[in-house]
C-alpha cells in the first residue's frame, strides 16, 4: 500500500503535488468568461485601495467567480495555535461560506501538507475526514490548494468543487497563483494598517491620560485637604459629616481613574 493510499484510507485526505501530477496537465481547459475575470481583477484592485479590511473576503469571492468553484477560502496559522486549533479559516465563500472562522487541527490537514511542500497541491476530501472532525460538510471531489507566506505568518488559499471531478485546469491554477500573491499582500496590508491604528490609538490615549492626570489633581487635592484638617483637628463635624465631605471628590476621582484604566497602552498593544 502506498503512502498516499494509506493517507486517503486513514484520514480521508488526498493531497497530490500539482507539478508532479501529469494527469492534471492533460486536463481539458474550461471556458471562462474573460470579461468577468477582468472585472474580478478590477474589484480586487479597488478593494486594496478603498477597503483593505475586506480584501481577503473579496479574494475568495473572486476565486469562486474566476475559477467556477463551488467553494473558496483562505486559511492562516493562528497566532495562539495549539495542535487541536492550528489553522483558522479567515475568509470563506460559496458552499463553505458558513465555515468562516472555523479552526482545524495541525493534523490531519491538507493545509499542513501544502505548507510543508511549499507548492500548489491538488486535493480531495472524502467523508472519512469529516467523520474524524465530527462536522457536516460537502465532500471535496476536486480542489486546488496553494501556500502563501508573510514574514513568519503562513497560510493557504483554496478552491473546491463538490460533486464534480476535474473541475479545474491549468488556467485556474495560474489564476490561483496570482490570487495567492494577492492573499499574502492582503494579509501584510491588513497587519500594517492594524499596527498603524494601534500606534495612533496609543498616541491618542497618551494625550488623554495626561489630560485626565491633570483633572485628577483637583479632587485629589480636595481629599488631601479634608483629611489633613480632620487629622489636625481643624475639621468642624463628626464622622458622618466627614464622610459626606469626602464623598463628592472621591466619586470624581473614581470616575477619572476608571477612564484611565480602560485606555490602551503600549504594553496592551504588544500583548
Amino acid at each position: 500500500m502506498s503512502a498516499l493510499t494509506s493517507m486517503v484510507a486513514d484520514t480521508g485526505l488526498e493531497v497530490v503535488d500539482l507539478f508532479e501530477d501529469a494527469s492534471f496537465a492533460g486536463r481539458r481547459l474550461h471556458d471562462r468568461d474573460v470579461a468577468m475575470q477582468m472585472e474580478g481583477m478590477h474589484r480586487l484592485a479597488r478593494a486594496f485601495v478603498e477597503s483593505p479590511d475586506t480584501i481577503l473576503q473579496e479574494l475568495v469571492n473572486s476565486a469562486v467567480d474566476l475559477c467556477g468553484a463551488d467553494s473558496a477560502g483562505i486559511s492562516i496559522e493562528r497566532e495562539n495555535k495549539s495542535d487541536a486549533e492550528f489553522y483558522e479559516w479567515v475568509a470563506t465563500a460559496g458552499e463553505y461560506a458558513g465555515f468562516l472562522n472555523a479552526t482545524l487541527p495541525r493534523s490531519p490537514s491538507a493545509c499542513g501538507v501544502c505548507l510543508e511542500r511549499g507548492r500548489p497541491q491538488l486535493f480531495r476530501v472524502t467523508q472519512r475526514f469529516f467523520d474524524l472532525m465530527r462536522i457536516e460538510a460537502p465532500t471535496v471531489t476536486d480542489g486546488i490548494l496553494l501556500p502563501w507566506e508573510v514574514g513568519e505568518t503562513r497560510g493557504t488559499i483554496w478552491i473546491m468543487a463538490h460533486g464534480r471531478g476535474e473541475a479545474f485546469d491549468g488556467n485556474d491554477l495560474r489564476m490561483m497563483l496570482v490570487l495567492a500573491n494577492f492573499a499574502a499582500m492582503g494579509v501584510r496590508q491588513q497587519r500594517q494598517q492594524k499596527l498603524l491604528m494601534e500606534q495612533a490609538m496609543v498616541g491618542a490615549a497618551s494625550g488623554m491620560a495626561n489630560e485626565l492626570a491633570h483633572r485628577i489633581n483637583n479632587p485629589l487635592q480636595s481629599i488631601t485637604n479634608i483629611v489633613y484638617l480632620a487629622g489636625v483637628g481643624g475639621f468642624a463635624g463628626d464622622a458622618k459629616t466627614l464622610a459626606e465631605e469626602l464623598a463628592e471628590p472621591i466619586k470624581r476621582l473614581s470616575v477619572l481613574a476608571a477612564r484611565i484604566l480602560v485606555l490602551p497602552t503600549a504594553a496592551n498593544r504588544q500583548e
